[in-house]
């Protein structure tokens, strides 16, 4: 190779030196002792150049102007993997490079990497460069000129740091997303409380600008600028720094929700950080604050009505009751249920329904002190009220007003709606002084006002109770009646009023009782509907009175109370004829009798049913006419065989307007193709006035 030619003497007749310390003669005509000295002084000076280069920390590597390398030192033969024997004085530049293309530590051809550096020798200026060796290890090449055409290179690895400036340009990117994509605003100050950190959202979030919170301004600054526009408005810059100054100080979390002038809410939390300073996060939390606020209110409000829910409601009598037992306050409590509601739903549908119960709220909050009282819907159309300091005089006085307010007509969509309000009442103390008693005593009053008459009011009184008590051993009593054979049929004649012959027989239920002897329908049908036990009951009943009259002559007809609680199962029509088929009694002799509650509960179903039934050849008696609110309207809807007029016409039928009433319905019978039978004949001179007004039987 050629390193390994003599290397070209210096002006003065020296040779030059390699990294092993070799002195190469020097010519010229001094003296032999001269000669001895220069030689020794040029020995020592090579020494201690040779001793600074190996000692440098970076690679380096001096050449003349003929491109012949001068010296190098062992830094720069290791950084390369070049070999020392090849490395010798006076070896090319491009022989050192084809020799690291050799090794493999050149990651191009010898004549790219000449190229590149022949590039810097001829500009004969001071320059750097950076090269990528094999290994994927950088180097920086500094390229220094000298005034004899050679130059010096000096070589370092930057690896370390171009791997940590790349980490720390990755950090610095990655932290930089991160501020810019947060959902909160971010402000980060140091410890002499100068703004060092800022990101977009919180500029976003008090629509500012960056030159109005710009970096080093101070945390005073900061905050003078929000409350200086309006932006905080109920607290001075000086509250604001000084809450936030002393948080820090003292190394605890400041956490506080601002609310703004626009009405928004931020949540702000100062974080102290280590080594002084401290972080400032700020998160919009007006919306999830009105979520959280809606879920409180729907916890305690009725989702439709928005009056209080059954669980208020408690509560807040819990409350007024500790202070009634302090304070000897009085206060009353309402249970109110609402009349005709559900026809409203079955003929107007759920959405008129659902107006209809936010109209009755809106009523009720409005008859109610705000504050003080409290109205709540706890069930379909059941409502509570609680008034404070309220004796039975006033309590009296506001169901009456109430009942009226609820009673007005109310008008949706074109519809007219009418509807009415029963309502029970129990008083503090003297009805009792805990929750569960008193509504349960008012819940009493109300059972009792609706068994008297829609549209009433009733306070609770003591006998409620043991009624209610002898309700409840009375539905034990029933449940068991049916599988213990205690229930029975009488057969009560009809009665035809021209010709005095029998033309059929209505099936009476009675229950023999081994306890109360004989019990009558009104006092055990009411707790049998109640219950849902009229249902077995009444499929028991069709069945015996179905099978009794399949034994009868057939021109007698048979007549069959049918609950509306039947109705609602929806396949009533389906147990009529698994009867007639099971007993063998054609269906033109079976006359079942309905009242108008069966026809107002879900009507257009109802309807259905009769219609059905019709099909099938079964006579229907629209029983009680002339007490119901729209028997007249039922009788457009369906074509009735017979109408059978309530007994309490029939007690007071020497009354002359109750006679004409009598005459009135006949009339109407007879224009509709209807007979006509009336109920409860007991006397002749009942039968007679029957017989007079057109009655067809009795």
């Amino acid at each position: 190779m050629s390193s390994r030619n003599a290397p070209p003497r210096s002006a003065d007749g020296a040779r030059g030196t390699g990294g092993d310390g070799t002195f190469y003669e020097s010519g010229g005509d001094l003296p032999a002792v001269s000669k001895r000295q220069d030689a020794e002084e040029l020995h020592a000076q090579n020494q201690r150049f040779i001793a600074a280069v190996e000692n440098m920390s970076h690679g380096i590597c001096m050449f003349d102007a003929n491109e012949r390398m001068i010296v190098c030192n062992g830094h720069y033969m290791r950084m390369f993997g070049l070999i020392p024997e090849i490395m010798r004085p006076g070896i090319t530049l491009f022989d050192i490079l084809q020799h690291s293309v050799d090794v493999g530590i050149a990651a191009v051809t010898a004549a790219d990497l000449y190229a590149e550096r022949k590039a810097f020798i001829e500009k004969r200026e001071a320059s750097s460069y950076s090269e990528t060796l094999a290994d994927g290890r950088i180097i920086t090449i500094s390229h220094r000129p000298m005034d004899d055409g050679g130059w010096v290179s000096i070589y370092e690895d930057i690896t370390e740091r171009r791997l940590g400036e790349t980490a720390m340009e990755e950090q610095n990117r990655r932290f930089d997303a991160a501020l810019s994509n947060m959902s909160q605003g971010l402000l980060m100050f140091d410890a002499e409380s100068k703004l060092i950190v800022r990101n977009q959202r919180y500029l976003e979030i008090y629509g500012l600008e960056a030159g109005q919170q710009p970096l080093g301004a101070t945390h005073r600054d900061v905050t003078q600028v929000l409350v200086g526009n309006g932006i905080y408005h109920l607290e001075t810059v000086d509250q604001i720094v000084t809450s936030v100054r002393e948080a820090v100080a003292a190394g605890r979390t400041l956490t506080v929700h601002r609310e703004l002038a626009d009405g928004r809410t931020i949540h702000v939390t100062h974080r102290p950080m280590a080594g002084g300073g401290w972080v400032a996060s700020f998160e919009d939390v007006t919306e999830s604050r009105r979520v959280e606020a809606s879920i409180r209110h729907m916890a305690h409000h009725d989702a439709l009505t928005d009056l209080a829910n059954r669980l208020t409601f408690a509560k807040r009598v819990e409350q007024a009751l500790a202070q009634c037992r302090q304070e000897r306050r009085p206060l009353a409590i309402f249970s109110i249920d609402l009349d005709r509601f559900k026809a409203v739903n079955d003929t107007l549908g759920h959405p008129v329904g659902d107006k209809t119960l936010q109209a009755v709220a809106a009523r009720l909050r409005a008859s109610i002190r705000e504050g003080v009282d409290t109205a709540a819907r706890v069930g379909g159309d059941e409502f509570s009220v609680m008034l404070v300091g309220m004796d039975r005089a006033g309590a009296d006085r506001w169901a009456r007003r109430l009942i009226d307010s609820i009673s007005q007509p109310y008008t949706f969509d074109g519809h007219q709606v009418g509807i009415g309000a029963s309502v029970g009442i129990a008083l503090a103390p003297e009805d009792g002084l805990d929750l569960e008693r008193l509504v349960k005593n008012a819940d009493l009053a109300l059972y009792r006002a609706k068994q008297e008459s829609h549209g009433g009011h009733r306070f609770f009184e003591a006998q409620m109770d043991a009624n209610r008590r002898l309700r409840h051993a009375l539905e034990i009593d029933l449940r068991d009646a049916l599988s213990r054979h205690e229930l029975e049929l009488f057969y009560q004649p009809v009665m035809a009023i021209r010709t005095g012959g029998i033309g059929g027989f209505e099936a009476l239920l009675r229950w023999r009782c081994p306890i109360r002897g004989l019990v009558l329908p009104n006092d055990f049908v009411p707790v049998a509907e109640d219950t849902n036990l009229i249902v077995p009951i009444g499929e028991w009943a069709l069945l015996q009175a179905c099978a009794e009259a399949a034994s009868w002559p057939t021109g007698l007809l048979l007549s069959v109370n049918v609950s509306a609680v039947q109705f609602r199962r929806g396949n009533f029509a389906e147990t009529v004829l698994s009867a007639l088929r099971t007993t063998g009694l054609e269906a033109r002799r079976l006359e079942l009798e309905i009242t108008e509650t069966v026809l107002m509960d879900h009507s257009e179903a109802v309807l259905q049913t009769l219609r059905q039934l019709r099909e099938m050849k079964v006579r229907i008696a629209l029983d009680d006419f002339g007490t119901g609110y729209s028997s007249l309207s039922y009788l457009r809807k369906f074509p009735f065989d017979r109408l059978k007029i309530d007994r309490s016409f029939t007690v007071e039928i020497d009354r002359a307007g109750t006679a004409a009433i009598v005459s009135a319905i006949v009339g109407l019978g007879e224009q509709l193709g209807m007979a006509v039978t009336a109920e409860g004949v007991e006397t002749a001179r009942q039968l007679a006035l029957m017989r007079a007004a057109g009655c067809t039987d009795a």
